[in-house]
């Protein structure tokens, strides 16, 4: 007979070994199945929320507080004018955060990082070339089969499986779990740069450019040493704009060179082009299937909170799921996650991550102005800039979560 095994996590990306860190942090064995050969070192998400910064700390991931770019201001222009409309100071909220800053710091650097630290130890299993492929849920347990590295099919057998295995998560397909929202018609293309922007006088490592016409979000991160640190620029591009054209040398140029012209070509690190969603599950749980990150919502990058909701995810399940399976609580903590993180996705993550887009790309003369005063006077007011900094760093996103029964 198969060994029930505690845990299953499908997929391998950061929220899913966070999760698993914080499970086995709890003596609680996980396996964790990624369908790649190795970690992806894709250039997706980098920006750390405070909140979320204080949570991989206190899994021991200490380190990375002097690998990342430690960014506590960050700045809003006009890229019309090339003129500041506000800027942000996390040390505004120094006296409630135990790291008041942004941490820069890739999400492929996460996983490698847990996976240095951790993945070697006993009861932290790390499976490469192992595929979720369907499942089937019991009173007591999930059978999962899996495709294995070797091209045979395995059946696994587990107390709960957690779907990460992304937007496309077949896990939460293959429970039936409606996936609601829409799609932009417009894909995002992030390009990085070794150019240092940081020469400009006033540009911060996060800076977000105002545009009618294009708007752009420009970020800086360390990238690999011996490489120079990277800028990585995330622009719209146009309805029906090929990924082709716009990923070839003069399309990523041309893009360039109108955000900021300069002699010279720009020396290119990479580019990529991504479809953008807006979505969210019906639930994040269903009998023994539970979902976290990208496979329980997705939304665009503007405000970075993607990551961070989804890390947000994993430490609320972690603490939930580690009661049941010791005992301490029944399952129904389990819904109660599902609530939780569900009010966090719908009412601030999706939310502020539609606004923010609006507001980057408002082609309304007079609205604009509005946005821009509005903005001004949040930042010149104290009082009026925590509020703001708290619903933007996701802090009242995790107070209102804890508050919901």
């Amino acid at each position: 007979m198969k060994p029930i095994n505690p845990v299953i996590i499908a997929g391998g990306g950061p929220v899913a070994v966070v999760l698993g860190l914080a499970l086995w942090k709890q003596d609680i064995p996980v396996i964790i199945l990624e369908k790649e050969k190795e970690p992806l070192m894709d250039q997706r998400a980098a920006s750390n929320h405070p909140p979320t910064v204080e949570m991989l700390v206190s899994l021991g991931l200490e380190e990375i507080l002097e690998e990342g770019l430690k960014a506590p201001t960050y700045r809003i222009w006009d890229r019309e004018t090339r003129e500041t409309i506000a800027e942000f100071d996390l040390a505004d909220l120094k006296n409630e955060l135990p790291y008041p800053f942004v941490l820069q710091y890739e999400q492929y650097k996460t996983v490698r990082k847990i996976l240095e630290l951790y993945g070697n130890q006993s009861g932290y299993d790390m499976r490469f070339l192992h595929e979720v492929l369907s499942l089937k849920q019991y009173s007591d347990h999930i059978d999962i089969t899996v495709s294995m590295p070797d091209g045979s099919i395995e059946l696994m057998r587990a107390a709960y499986l957690i779907a990460c295995d992304g937007a496309g998560s077949t896990v939460r397909k293959e429970a039936a779990i409606n996936y609601s929202g829409f799609t932009y018609d417009e894909n995002f293309i992030k390009i990085g740069t070794y150019f240092d922007f940081g020469s400009i006088s006033g540009v911060q490592y996060r800076n977000f450019w105002l545009g009618p016409d294009e708007w752009c979000n420009l970020f800086k991160v360390n990238g690999e040493a011996p490489d120079p640190p990277i800028w990585r620029g995330v622009f719209p591009m146009k309805i029906g704009e090929s990924q082709k054209q716009a990923k070839s040398p003069q399309g990523v140029q041309t893009r360039l060179q109108r955000f900021f012209p300069k002699t010279g070509d720009y020396q290119i690190a990479y580019s990529n082009v991504y479809t953008v969603h807006q979505r969210v599950a019906e639930t994040m749980r269903k009998g023994r299937v539970l979902l976290a990150g990208d496979s329980a919502h997705s939304n665009n990058p503007i405000g970075g909170m993607g990551l961070n909701g989804g890390i947000h995810d994993a430490i609320n399940l972690s603490e939930k799921l580690g009661k049941v399976i010791r005992g301490e609580a029944d399952d129904t903590l389990l819904s109660l996650y599902s609530r939780q993180r569900h009010k966090a996705a719908t009412d601030f993550i999706q939310c502020q991550t539609i606004a923010n887009k609006k507001m980057m790309e408002d082609k309304d003369p007079f609205s604009r102005q509005a946005r821009f005063e509005k903005l001004r006077r949040i930042s010149d007011d104290k009082k009026l800039s925590r509020a703001y900094l708290r619903r933007a760093q996701l802090i009242d996103s995790l107070n209102a979560a804890a508050e919901t029964v």
